[in-house]
């Protein structure tokens, strides 16, 4: 079946700092963990982060962009795959990861959340606050896994993979 690929999906040009330091931190640990990293490839927020996270580890990092080319991708993409699909690509980022993992929340975000849980994906939500957690867990139930930090999530990915 060839390497994991693990989502990580979060708010682009509105993310948090907090928002950001986890992605950074998660891209690393998916990184470490010998899973590829998969984002929606742009420069900003979660995306750069995470993506920035991984290279700078050692993996491999794919980045699926809304856009018919490459030009938006982040530097830290080594993959980057131009759909030409605008916000539909959030459905070929959720249907391609084997685990969802939403840092931080946005309207974008939640999306993904939502179309993992349609695909019967595993999602491990990581600073999504209260009401989405209680919302996609009503969703989702045992689909739906809470992490308080980025080890935390990555643990509960292993988890979820039986590794």
């Amino acid at each position: 079946m060839g390497r994991v690929l693990i989502g990580v999906m979060g708010p682009g040009g509105g993310a948090s700092a907090g928002d950001v330091a986890a992605a950074y931190e998660l891209g690393r640990l998916v990184a470490l963990e010998g899973w590829a990293l998969l984002t929606g490839g742009r420069a900003e927020g979660v995306m750069e982060a995470a993506s920035r996270g991984a290279k700078e580890a050692g993996g491999l990092t794919v980045g699926l962009l809304p856009g018919e080319d490459a030009s938006q991708a982040s530097e830290f993409v080594e993959v980057a795959i131009a759909t030409g699909l605008g916000q539909a690509r959030n459905n070929l980022n959720v249907l391609s990861s084997r685990v969802v993992v939403a840092c931080g929340m946005g309207a974008g975000t939640a999306a993904e959340v939502s179309l993992a849980l349609k695909a019967r994906k595993p999602v491990v939500l990581l600073g999504a606050g209260r009401e989405a957690e209680a919302f996609f867990k009503s969703l989702g139930g045992d689909r739906v896994s809470v992490a308080p930090d980025a080890a935390s999530a990555v643990r509960e990915v292993r988890r979820l993979l039986g590794s």
